[in-house]
């Protein structure tokens, strides 16, 4: 069930960013005049096709789904004798170069736009998220530097943060940039505190990762409390009631669930001692943890349960926004995700971002599956995200993409002269080259991460 939610939610995804990136195509050049022969999701060979509108545009799905293209009357792609001169007119290199640039800019900004549109509802509705409260590992990176548990943090880099995904991209960019964090955190007990994670602690984290996890850095969990006892379970034999606050296991504190949780599962079949708070008095109970099995990243491994519910659940919030601000915070992160793109592109040609962390379509249908059993607002952030992807990743300046045809016509401006023929030839084959490097090497990153 999910493999074919991921199939799903990968097609949905790729196939309308697609979609929505051949549209800004089309509907420029039906603005700027140009005939379009063909409209295709999916490349290769036809295998449905209607035809509709004035022109008879040709409206396909062809057999691989990874991208699409639009056909325009184009002079280059075959040999236009006999058509009549109304025709002619509307032939593509026959346009001005303004027009030219516009038809082709036009795909990669309907990402971005639809990017925008998607953000700025979100923001409008207003996502439920984990609180900026965090939980920090002792002696970790972010301990060295002065963070402890249960620190709000309130601003990054004077950015305010009141949710957990803020202050993950913050820390974020900070590593990108490998420049100091500078954190603001309210301290219970002690009020506003300021701290900075040096440059270094940043340097050679692994930007793919979860990055505030390298610091030390996790989601605050509540103290470990017992929310119900299952009848016949570990729990119930051992006299743990609902109401109990766990405080250690073999002598070992604990401070929050996830401690608890740990320290069970690694004693499957085995006597522990929990020392536990009950109406205000300390009490010591013998727990022998059932052993079950679980998957993990090592595959299927044996751990210990006692089925009790434990708390475990962070605090929540749920920030919504004014459409103003929110269209304002949409077209904000949606120019921060651009250029963290563009940055982390330009350290991977300079050697100093590794090149395993190109991916490609087998990780964002792993990604597109996980999100989409998240829920919707995680699904369509998702969406947004490739999108701006999409968009960046079109606008570089390889030929083939968008981006090469730009700088075509860009020179075109600047010179008053277009691309000899046989330069954009030879440009052509050597941009196919690097592409198909580029995906062969995505496809191999994505099958060493499975591996």
């Amino acid at each position: 069930m999910n493999f074919l939610q991921t199939v799903l939610a990968f097609a949905f995804c790729l196939g309308s960013l697609v979609t929505i990136h051949e549209l800004g195509h089309y509907l420029v050049a039906r603005w700027c005049g140009v005939k379009v022969l063909r409209f295709s999701v999916g490349m290769g060979k036809v295998v449905w096709s209607r035809r509709f509108g004035p022109d008879q545009t040709e409206w396909a799905i062809s057999a691989l789904p990874l991208g699409g293209y639009v056909k325009m009357l184009d002079a280059r792609e075959g040999e236009l004798t006999g058509l009549p001169e109304a025709d002619l007119q509307r032939e593509f290199t026959r346009q001005n170069v303004w027009k030219r640039i516009a038809i082709v800019a036009a795909g990669p900004l309907a990402n971005f736009l639809i990017a925008i549109l998607l953000y700025a509802g979100l923001f409008m509705h207003g996502v439920e998220e984990p609180s900026s409260k965090i939980s920090v590992q002792a002696d970790a990176k972010a301990w060295q530097a002065g963070l402890r548990n249960n620190d709000v943090v309130v601003a990054v880099n004077e950015q305010p943060v009141r949710v957990w995904s803020e202050l993950r991209w913050q820390f974020m960019q900070s590593a990108i940039d490998r420049h100091a964090a500078r954190v603001a955190v309210e301290r219970p007990g002690q009020g506003h505190v300021n701290l900075t994670l040096p440059a270094e602690l940043l340097a050679g984290l692994n930007l793919e990762g979860d990055v505030p996890g390298q610091l030390g850095i996790g989601v605050a969990r509540p103290p470990p409390v017992v929310l119900q006892v299952i009848a016949g379970g570990a729990a119930e034999r051992a006299g743990l009631l609902a109401g109990d606050l766990l405080i250690a296991v073999d002598g070992v504190a604990v401070g929050d669930s996830p401690a608890f949780i740990d320290r069970i599962r690694a004693a499957p079949g085995k006597a522990v001692l929990v020392t536990l708070q009950r109406a205000g008095q300390p009490v010591t109970v013998s727990v022998v943890p059932e052993a079950a099995q679980a998957k993990s990243g090592k595959g299927t491994v044996t751990v210990g349960k006692i089925n009790a519910e434990i708390a475990n659940r962070p605090d929540m919030i749920k920030v919504a926004s004014s459409p103003v601000a929110a269209v304002g915070k949409a077209v904000g992160r949606v120019w921060e995700t651009c250029t963290m793109t563009l940055k982390m592109i330009g350290k991977m040609v300079t050697g100093e971002v590794s090149l395993k962390n190109v991916t490609g379509p087998i990780t964002i249908a792993d990604y597109a599956g996980q999100t989409a059993r998240m829920g919707m607002e995680y699904y369509l952030s998702f969406i947004a995200f490739i999108s701006i992807s999409l968009g960046v990743m079109n606008l570089l300046p390889i030929p083939v993409l968008d981006g090469g045809h730009l700088l075509y016509y860009s020179l075109e401006v600047l010179t008053g002269r277009s691309v000899p023929e046989r330069v954009g030839e030879i440009a052509q084959r050597l941009g196919m080259g690097l592409l198909l490097t580029l995906m062969l090497l995505a496809v191999f990153n994505d099958v060493a991460r499975l591996l």
